[in-house]
């Protein structure tokens, strides 16, 4: 049974993907360094839920971890569960849903793109593989995907090499893969990375007409506070390798409890702002997690740290009737202003 903090079923039913208690550990000379810690998290279908923390938080390392792509050596306890079955029962079974299933969108397109592979070799491999289309269907199908992601000229595509392209071009092409065989589970880590504002807005739009048309869940890992603000249904914030705080996204933009998130929120630049003064910084540093963590993790950077966060770790307290979470001593409890609008319904009455 999972123990997903509050706030997790927004619509009832049985969750698309399920986590409880998933912990990574990752070999390191210090020793094992466990890169997520104790993670428990709800997924449904045709849901959006931002996942952000700044880097080292092991956001993308849990997008791993559900896909079974780590390092050598990396040890995974916990339970992963895909429409009810324990994906990681029978690791040689992964080959079946990874990447058909299960989708992944990675940060670099760049990078995660073959560069020596024409961009039709790389959508048409997969889909003959899993789906076991002909060579024409397959072609057929590629074309019909790029064309989905508003890839323009693509049978021309087809027969290019990544560096041919723009960088928005090259994500488009990404989520064409990640999409090539009908995914239920879409994990997105940072999809609009190193995209100007314009191109970011046209693959987050994208993404969204894409889920609609196919009830498709979306983990959209970020740093950006503003994207999560305009397009989750929930969002899930992520420290040294556990989620600190949870809630519906019109919730936790305007009452935060967890210092970090009202941290992470103070540095966003606001249009407000006077001019030539700089947003406050998070001072110090995450933890070494390659060693025993004492108290909470966030305890040395805090600025409304106790005597008690030193030596005792937060539970996680669970607000039902506000559909929240959250694992903190002293919560902030004061009322923030949202950076980007209300969640996705906000977001579709803006538009």
């Amino acid at each position: 049974m999972s123990t997903s903090p509050a706030g997790s079923e927004p619509t009832g039913g049985a969750p698309v993907l399920s986590l409880d208690d998933v912990w990574t550990r990752l070999p390191t000379a210090a020793g094992p360094l466990s890169a997520v810690r104790g993670v428990s998290l709800d997924l449904y279908s045709n849901e959006t839920v931002g996942l952000v923390g700044e880097s080292g938080s092991g956001k993308s390392m849990l997008g791993r971890t559900i896909l079974n792509i780590l390092p050598d050596g990396a040890r995974v306890s916990g339970s992963i569960r895909y429409q009810g079955k324990d994906v990681r029962a029978d690791p040689r079974a992964g080959n079946g849903w990874r990447g058909v299933e299960i989708a992944m969108i990675f940060q670099n397109p760049m990078t995660s793109l073959n560069p020596v592979r024409t961009i039709g070799k790389q959508i048409i491999d997969p889909i003959r593989h899993h789906l076991g289309l002909a060579q024409r269907e397959a072609a057929d199908r590629a074309m019909d995907l790029l064309n989905q992601v508003g890839v323009s000229a693509a049978r021309q595509r087809l027969g290019q090499y990544p560096h041919e392209l723009s960088g928005g071009m090259r994500q488009r092409v990404a989520i064409a893969i990640a999409l090539s065989c009908d995914p239920k589970v879409l994990i997105a880590d940072e999809p609009t990375t190193a995209l100007d504002v314009t191109v970011q807005k046209q693959v987050l739009d994208l993404m969204e007409s894409l889920q609609e048309r196919f009830r498709m869940a979306i983990l959209l890992i970020t740093h950006d506070l503003g994207v999560v603000a305009g397009r989750a249904d929930r969002v899930a914030v992520m420290y040294a390798g556990e989620i600190v705080e949870m809630a519906q996204t019109a919730d936790l933009f305007a009452q935060m409890q967890h210092p970090y998130t009202r941290a992470l929120l103070d540095s966003v630049p606001r249009l407000d702002d006077p001019p030539h003064v700089r947003r406050p910084s998070l001072a110090g540093r995450p933890p070494n997690l390659a060693l025993p963590l004492v108290g909470c993790p966030f305890q040395p950077r805090c600025a409304n740290q106790q005597p008690d966060c030193a030596v005792e770790v937060p539970a996680l307290v669970s607000v039902p009737e506000r559909s929240r979470s959250f694992s903190c001593h002293h919560p902030v409890g004061v009322h923030g202003t949202a950076v980007g609008g209300e969640g996705r319904a906000g977001h579709a009455a803006a538009e």
